[in-house]
């Protein structure tokens, strides 16, 4: 699925309106779904997921919980397999064990015969029929939550009052958005809230006195190419591709040529890299990133204990 997040999303307007009887339709599924009786497996669970459609940075904190947790508990990976997601799958793979199937319950299953002791969910949220140990949910700075309507009207896959239902919310990106915290805390005053920023981790191998040409196709570019202008990037110039777009060859051989000729280098980010052929990666470097944790010790004292 090529996937752009729509330009209404971001406010209340006559298009959203006209949408919005659809996402009535859309609360009412999900309602049905909190009828369904709850799975519990023998392996524990923390599923990471969020409410606003695409670049939360779930994946992103999915990683460093592993690494948070990996000496305590033998880790896996689970990512539901779409086929639109093999970026991300791709991605979780190099960071360690990973079960991916057309059903979460399946790998669960499957996890636990293996004897891994924690699952990490990279999404979930929204399958109501598992009880998971422990449920975080992600938002991004920029985009908040957009105009609050339920898809398709806006970006949200549930009613933000389902904030009662999570334990902790991920708050990340560059901005400061004290807005946000308060909403969130408005709506569940349990809720235990941190924030997250992207720094990289492999500056060295990149000339920052080079010009560059960045292109991606992930949930929030605008995030990715604000940390490149924070680590002092020259960027000349841009391209946005829809979220998981996998890029033709014929594209990608145009975007080498440009470079080329105008004597830019290509970079683009670790899950746009991971989408591309052994073949196609010539000449593109991808700028690694992890997430850095506010209260990083908290936030692992809390995992400890909810598990």
């Amino acid at each position: 699925m090529k996937f752009v997040k729509p330009l209404f999303w971001k406010s209340k307007n006559i298009i959203s309106i006209i949408l919005y009887p659809l996402s009535l339709i859309v609360l009412i599924i999900n309602e049905l779904k909190e009828l369904n009786l709850k799975k519990k497996f023998f392996i524990k669970t923390i599923c990471v997921g969020n409410t606003y459609l695409g670049g939360t940075g779930k994946t992103s904190l999915a990683i460093e919980i592993q690494s948070l947790v990996k000496k305590k508990f033998k880790t896996v990976f689970i990512k539901k397999n779409y086929t639109n997601q093999l970026d991300e799958i791709n991605l979780l793979k190099t960071k360690g064990a990973l079960i991916s199937k057309d059903s979460r319950e399946e790998a669960l299953y499957l996890a636990s015969k293996k004897k891994y002791e924690l699952a990490i969910l990279d999404d979930g949220l929204q399958q109501k029929n598992i009880d998971y140990d422990l449920k975080i949910i992600c938002f991004n700075t920029e985009d908040e939550l957009g105009n609050n309507y339920l898809l398709p009207a806006g970006p949200l896959r549930e009613h933000i009052s389902k904030i009662n239902n999570y334990d902790i919310a991920f708050i990340n990106g560059e901005k400061k958005n004290n807005k946000l915290y308060l909403k969130l805390k408005s709506i569940n005053k349990k809720l235990q809230i941190f924030k997250g920023k992207y720094k990289p981790i492999n500056l060295e191998k990149f000339n920052l006195k080079k010009k560059y040409l960045m292109f991606c196709g992930i949930g929030n570019p605008h995030e990715f190419e604000k940390t490149l202008v924070k680590n002092k990037f020259l960027i000349k110039e841009k391209i946005i591709f829809p979220d998981h777009y996998k890029i033709p060859n014929e594209i990608l051989n145009n975007l080498k040529l440009k470079a080329k000729n105008e004597n830019l280098s290509l970079i683009t980010t670790e899950k746009d890299f991971f989408r591309l052929s052994k073949s196609q990666r010539k000449n593109i470097k991808f700028l690694k990133i992890s997430l850095e944790i506010k209260d990083i010790k908290k936030f692992k004292k809390l995992l400890i204990s909810k598990l």
